[in-house]
């Protein structure tokens, strides 16, 4: 593994040159190093490239961390893993990307993960995103997120893109069946020209499920991110998708946040508040002695945090 990769995984998956538990690590589209342990078990897919992971039926708190990165242009990866948590797991999945280019060559990842939750199961799912490099070449990171959720479940989702990737196309879908309780939180930072698309869409088709989708962005200098929410109740339900986000400079922020009821006692909320950091904020901070950029660059880290 190459010093790229290694930095690479401490900024998504806090690696620090070995991982506990059961873990795979992706570099440049194969496998630089897996482990299984006694109850969650990693094996390769059979008609795709990517992993398979079982979680055997009550397993309690371990974690399976499965990063991958980009360390050169002109690598193209598309990595498919499913996993399949048994009844009454609760466990921490961590899943973090980077992408690194020193020339005019593109790199790209793009994961396609799939959550199959059985009956009272709880997931902690944290995926991190970044890319580094001094050269002109595209930074493309593409998410795709595919989750069922089955009685009782419970999935806490923390999604971050830290910065550095010019372009992304992020999406999650969600199906809850009864008592199904999914939480989302997004962080996103674009800047210079990059671009960035969000789509969440969670269909609530058991009684008692309930969604809370909330994303947090910062979009500067030119840069444009678009946020699609949509949350369907199917059954007597409770949803909530919130969008708050701040623009500075020249950057552009569209926000669309919808609520699909289908049944009479679906309770759903959304929310949206686009603007630009308050100037008492800022003259605030001055005071202390901050410089105005400074003073921006704190409150939007504590914004994102």
């Amino acid at each position: 593994m190459n010093d790229i990769a290694k930095k690479l995984l401490e900024e998504v998956a806090d690696f620090s040159g070995e991982f506990k538990g059961a873990y795979n690590i992706r570099v440049d589209g194969t496998c630089a190093g897996r482990q299984s342990s006694e109850n969650i078990d990693i094996q390769n897919k059979e008609d795709n490239p990517g992993l398979v992971v079982r979680i055997r039926p009550g397993t309690k708190k371990e974690t399976v961390s499965i990063p991958a990165c980009v360390t050169q242009g002109g690598v193209d990866d598309l990595v498919y893993n499913d996993f399949f948590v048994g009844e009454d797991a609760d466990v921490t999945i961590v899943a973090g990307c980077g992408v690194h280019t020193e020339t005019g060559e593109a790199a790209r990842h793009n994961g396609i993960h799939r959550f199959i939750l059985g009956k009272g199961s709880k997931v902690k799912y944290i995926e991190k995103h970044i890319g580094t490099g001094e050269g002109n070449g595209t930074r493309t990171i593409d998410p795709v997120t595919e989750i069922i959720m089955g009685e009782d479940s419970t999935l806490e989702m923390d999604t971050a893109q830290i910065g550095g990737v010019d372009k992304s196309s992020r999406t999650t879908t969600a199906v809850l069946e009864k008592g199904a309780k999914l939480l989302i939180r997004e962080r996103l930072l674009t800047e210079y020209s990059q671009y960035a698309e969000t789509d969440f869409k969670v269909e609530l088709n058991g009684e008692g499920s309930g969604a809370d989708v909330i994303s947090r962005s910062v979009a500067k200098d030119n840069s444009h991110q678009v946020y699609r929410s949509i949350i369907i109740g199917n059954a007597p339900c409770t949803g909530h998708t919130e969008c708050d986000a701040i623009i500075s400079e020249n950057g552009v922020v569209d926000a669309t946040p919808g609520l699909f009821a289908r049944n009479e006692d679906a309770a759903l909320i959304h929310e949206a508040a686009i603007g630009k950091i308050a100037g008492e904020q800022i003259l605030k901070l001055r005071t202390l002695g901050l410089t105005e950029e400074e003073a921006q660059n704190t409150i939007i880290q504590g914004f994102l945090s």
